[in-house]
């Protein structure tokens, strides 16, 4: 299977990122199961799949995780049902607090504080949540990526957001997302354990690829450059298996690897 990232590799913002588009209706073409593996934690499962239906790729729910769905699952391994969880973070991160039987509150006594991106963060939010975490919520980040990739450039992702809460409040979260536990175990329980990572970002995508023991394929459309730009990373040395500028140059090296 392929389990493909979201950000920088099927688009970038609102924008599709034509290439991916075509490479994945081949993948599956050749039998391959295309998956949906994003640690933006912004957007509920359904809206996800709605966006990816809009670019031409068909997808049901049963096909996407994200990084909110791990953080969920990851506190209602330890949290009683109905625990209170305080969301610095999208909707997202609402429906998959609820999809485990926990409580999302925006303010207030909170067994534990899960952090994501969101455009809304301002001082208010970080008030709230730094001051929970110091009351002893458990603090857990959806993951730790600084930026995201959209059309003309790149802003602030979730990992900005932790780092000031995590400054705020004098400690170090757990995470949830890529390359994190949680995300890998979901992706063995949902997909199976063969296939191959599509990402964009090797501090992510290419350590998910390491923890599932799965080969990794970097595209060039998000983040990461031949020179690392402002805010991005630079192509390992060595390299990983697979690279190219777009998921669609990668897509017949991947099927004669793959089938």
């Amino acid at each position: 299977m392929v389990a493909c990232d979201l950000d920088g590799v099927v688009w970038r913002g609102d924008d599709p990122i034509e290439s991916a588009t075509h490479g994945i209706r081949e993948l599956r073409s050749a039998g391959l199961h295309v998956a949906f593996v994003s640690n933006n934690s912004n957007s509920p499962v359904g809206d996800v799949v709605a966006k990816l239906d809009r670019m031409g790729i068909p997808a049901s729910p049963a096909d996407v995780v994200t990084s909110a769905m791990a953080a969920a699952w990851l506190l209602a391994q330890s949290l009683e049902p109905g625990a209170r969880v305080l969301v610095c973070g999208g909707p997202g991160v609402r429906e998959a607090l609820a999809s485990e039987g926990l409580e999302a509150v925006d303010d207030g006594r909170a067994a534990a504080v899960v952090v994501g991106f969101h455009r809304e963060f301002d001082y208010a939010a970080l008030e709230r949540a730094s001051r929970a975490v110091r009351d002893g919520a458990r603090f857990v980040a959806t993951n730790l990526d600084a930026t995201y990739p959209i059309r003309g450039g790149l802003i602030p992702g979730a990992g900005s957001l932790v780092a000031a809460v995590a400054t705020a409040a004098g400690a170090t979260p757990e995470v949830a997302g890529k390359p994190a536990e949680p995300t890998v175990g979901l992706i063995r329980a949902r997909f199976g354990t063969a296939g191959v990572v599509v990402g964009d970002r090797p501090t992510t995508d290419g350590a998910l690829a390491t923890a599932l023991g799965w080969p990794f394929a970097l595209v060039l459309s998000g983040v990461t450059a031949a020179v690392a730009p402002p805010g991005g990373e630079a192509i390992p040395d060595p390299a990983p298996p697979f690279v190219g500028d777009d998921l669609g140059a990668l897509t017949a090296d991947l099927i004669a690897a793959l089938t």
